[in-house]
């Protein structure tokens, strides 16, 4: 998603900034050309050296050393940049970008930039709250500085708290955030993701291989082009993506009750979740023993939540999922109309890199016109991206009507 994106990793003088080696690399991994700035005390913490061999590119440190052709180094950094990261950034670079001083390479680099400015602070606890960095960190954020707020655990100072620099991959989901067109802003969306779990004793129960990629997926790309996103999970292991509201549940009924809590304010329900269709009609309060012969469980029905959600839509748009392994396009087109949904994403249990666990996915998207939109095997973000595409296609076809 960042490929060919030009971005300015500016690293200050902070313990964590050996870490600004792994986002480098995250960055190339992504596609992203880096150019690296270091400050004179970043350079006491990691070598220009390594972060030379790991962007392949020049590490920029003195505002008056040109370059190549680069007479200007802060000014052709800032012109050519998609984005400024300054990553760890400390109290010192944070106060001087809030006052206006430019006094180094870094700094001046900031003051001349026209691109988003991602800060992610890395430092003591107690330093972090400090109301005057507070206030400068509040300063900046209504001039339109982004920051990501650092993680809470252990410090090199050998305390715990707030200040904590956050992993590679978090700042990237960040960096891909702030470049992602918002054109799904004003959309409050509700996503569904995960299997559900149907205890019949405290010990056992009944459930599926859903992983909740796909959902969370969805989640991630919906936050990305700028909806208020709800994501209401079955147990996955996968961590909760950053910016979205979550609820987690176990049983069909709870996620019922967790939709139908936050349908009225959405604008977009989209049932990625693999709920369970049945479950136990009644469940022991006590393990059930293993006993000599078989064992007889009788199941009834769980809420048809789609169903309920169809009844009670109105100009909501409503998106579903269906999983087949025979009559793939009837089946999910029955679906679709029985439930009132607007479009229902089909795929078929068995298609090589599609289905539960998979990063990837092969689905076709269906309409309530009759279209069928076949896509190829991708990797579910991108899946992400073109069912979003379809919504707000739906989207402003109502606002237009």
């Amino acid at each position: 998603m960042l490929d060919n994106k030009n971005i300015v990793l500016g690293i200050t003088g902070g313990v964590a900034a050996y870490k600004a080696a792994e986002l480098t690399r995250e960055f190339i991994k992504q596609g992203a050309t880096v150019r690296v700035v270091m400050t004179e005390n970043a350079a006491k913490f990691i070598t220009p050296l390594t972060l030379q061999v790991l962007s392949g590119n020049h590490v920029y440190r003195d505002m008056f050393s040109p370059v190549g052709d680069d007479s200007i180094p802060h000014i052709s950094l800032a012109r050519n940049a998609d984005i400024i990261v300054v990553a760890p950034a400390t109290a010192n670079i944070i106060g001087k970008i809030a006052s206006g001083i430019a006094d180094d390479l870094l700094s001046t680099t900031i003051m001349a930039a026209r691109s988003p400015v991602l800060i992610c602070p890395a430092m003591n606890s107690n330093m972090y709250n400090n109301p005057v960095l507070q206030a400068n960190i509040d300063k900046l954020s209504s001039l339109g500085y982004l920051f990501v707020e650092p993680a809470y655990g252990d410090l090199a100072c050998k305390s715990q708290g707030p200040g904590r620099f956050h992993d590679a991959g978090y700042i990237v989901e960040e960096v891909e955030t702030a470049l992602t067109v918002k054109d799904l802003a004003g959309e409050r969306i509700l996503i569904t993701a995960g299997p559900t779990r149907e205890a019949f004793d405290p010990v056992r129960y009944i459930s599926n291989h859903s992983s909740g990629k796909m959902g969370y997926a969805l989640a991630v790309v919906a936050r990305r082009r700028g909806a208020d996103v709800t994501l209401i999970s079955g147990p996955s292991s996968l961590p909760v993506p950053a910016g979205v509201k979550f609820a987690g549940v176990s049983s069909a009924g709870e996620m019922r009750d967790a939709v139908m809590k936050h349908l009225e304010d959405s604008t977009v329900i989209i049932k990625a979740a693999a709920v369970a269709d049945y479950r136990p009609s009644v469940a022991s309060d006590t393990k059930i023993k293993k006993k000599d012969g078989s064992l007889s469980i009788s199941l009834e029905r769980t809420p048809d939540i789609i169903s309920e959600i169809g009844r009670r839509k109105g100009n909501r748009i409503l998106v579903g999922f269906a999983m087949e392994t025979e009559n793939l396009i009837k089946n999910a087109r029955e679906k679709l109309i029985a439930r009132d949904m607007d479009l229902i994403v089909a795929n078929e249990l068995g298609s090589p890199g599609s289905g539960f666990q998979h990063d990837t996915n092969v689905v076709k998207i269906l309409d309530r016109s009759g279209g069928i939109e076949e896509l190829p095997i991708m990797d579910k973000k991108e899946v992400a991206y073109r069912i979003l595409d379809r919504v707000l296609e739906i989207s402003g076809g109502k606002s237009e009507g």
